[in-house]
């Protein structure tokens, strides 16, 4: 009995720190406005706040798997709360862009490692009997967080201002570190595997570079050496990664596992939906509090019905899955996402409300019956000791992906908006509404022709758990 309510305790700790954590994620989305007035930033500056967020993540996700075995249970989660904080109150005390992004991200490193280690403990604590009620649980919990963050963040950047945005997190993460020094124990053992120091230099160069291009090209020529130097070295970095971890007897990523075909192709569905939905909750509140005029609070409303629905969807999705498999699923969800997308490309100032909040409905039920769907289809059709591979490439291409399809929007639309103003002489607040909403139909026509792709794939999907396992070639 003891012992359970101990599980419990250590449930509850890590539950109200990854709940904040995650929460912090996307509490940014609907300020970035204000953040542009307040420093005098361009779009695509403003965006690195959450680009270089997944960039850091995205560095950090493939060691954490080593890192996990390196240091207790214990010891790593307070590790991760204190440099959480460390982010959150140099980002609130931030006196200009840069101070800011910085503490973003450092914010970023502990967001990165929370997740893993959550989700490493959950599977040695619980027994397989109750693993899936309790992995339901924290599913709810990380997609709730994402959903209360819009509205929650407009009545505190209405009322409050931006900086109580950092500022608000930080007795939760105090609590957290307090209850986590006082019960949180070691669960696993301490292995200290080697640690391929080139390997950890060769992704963190190449992820920089890459990233750091994509992110930057919506604000440079793409062809300027700002934008090819660093993508280009980038790159080189990436490919001899690869090639290392395919030689390496204990790599830090094993790439074997793109042999496997439902793997590869539900990875690529998973992508498609990550660039679509992060670049979607980045230049929609934009356009909702710039030509259409609302408030932050109120343009956080407008999302949360949508957000709400997709945390309460995502559970029941699961129960769904295992009974009519992933095609039944992947495919309705992908047609919804184009439909909405192609709403996307035809609104205007003058929409009424209800329609955004029923077509991000839409969407939202459309990305809850996929994204899960195809992740685990594709992990599904993996031999068992491949699993910890398998996620940590989901981990590392979803700050990429969504990094990438924020950049690629932003660049269509600050592009085609300055295409528009350049044809007139005086740029009136009716001019800048009419070319912002042209650029955004021309991303959201790019939207479209990802998840075209995305169908194409979804219908040559087939149920991973009704299959032997593919191996993999060593």
């Amino acid at each position: 009995m003891a012992e359970q309510k101990h599980t419990k305790v250590i449930m509850a700790v890590f539950l109200v720190g990854a709940f904040f954590m995650i929460l912090n994620e996307t509490l940014l989305n609907i300020a970035l406005k204000e953040l542009m007035e307040q420093f005098n930033i361009s779009r695509a500056t403003v965006q690195w706040m959450a680009s270089g967020f997944m960039m850091v993540i995205a560095i950090v996700s493939p060691l954490s798997a080593l890192i996990i075995q390196w240091f207790t249970t214990r010891r790593l989660f307070l590790f991760i709360i204190v440099i959480f904080t460390i982010g959150t109150f140099i980002a609130g005390m931030a006196v200009n862009f840069p101070m800011l992004l910085t503490g973003r991200m450092i914010q970023a490193i502990g967001t990165g490692l929370i997740m893993p280690l959550i989700m490493n403990t959950m599977l040695m604590m619980f027994d397989a009997s109750v693993r899936g009620r309790v992995m339901g649980l924290f599913g709810l919990i990380i997609m709730f967080a994402p959903a209360i963050g819009p509205t929650l963040s407009g009545v505190i950047v209405d009322y409050l201002g931006w900086r109580w945005l950092f500022f608000i997190v930080i007795p939760f993460m105090i609590f957290a570190f307090i209850f986590g020094w006082r019960y949180l124990e070691n669960v696993g053992e301490v292995t200290r595997p080697k640690i391929d120091v080139l390997s950890v230099i060769l992704s963190t160069i190449g992820i920089t570079g890459v990233i750091y291009s994509i992110s930057m090209a919506s604000d440079m020529d793409i062809l300027s050496a700002q934008i090819l130097v660093p993508f280009v070295i980038g790159l080189i970095a990436v490919v001899i990664f690869i090639r290392r971890q395919l030689k390496l007897e204990i790599p830090i990523l094993d790439f074997r596992v793109l042999q496997v075909r439902n793997y590869r192709r539900g990875m690529l569905i998973f992508v498609i939906v990550v660039m679509s939905l992060f670049a979607s909750e980045i230049v929609m509140p934009m356009y909702l509090q710039g030509p259409m005029g609302f408030s932050a609070k109120l343009a956080g409303l407008i999302l949360l019905p949508g957000a709400l629905l997709n945390g309460l969807l995502s559970p029941v999705m699961g129960r769904i899955f295992d009974s009519i498999g992933p095609r039944k699923m992947i495919l309705p969800g992908l047609v919804t996402l184009l439909a909405v997308m192609i709403f996307y490309t035809t609104i205007h100032p003058g929409v009424p409300v209800w329609q955004f909040i029923v077509a991000y409905m839409l969407l939202m039920v459309a990305v809850a019956a996929i994204m899960m769907p195809s992740s685990t289809n594709g992990l599904n059709a993996l031999p068992m000791d491949k699993y910890p591979h398998g996620t940590a490439i989901f981990n590392v291409l979803q700050p990429l992906a969504g990094s990438a399809g924020i950049s690629v929007f932003v660049g269509i639309l600050t592009a085609v908006q300055n295409n528009e103003m350049s044809k007139h002489a005086q740029v009136t607040q009716s001019v800048q509404n009419h070319a912002m909403t042209a650029g955004l139909h021309a991303a959201y026509l790019f939207a479209i022709a990802l998840i075209v792709i995305g169908i194409v794939i979804a219908v040559t999907l087939t149920n991973s758990a009704k299959e032997s396992k593919q191996q993999v070639t060593e």
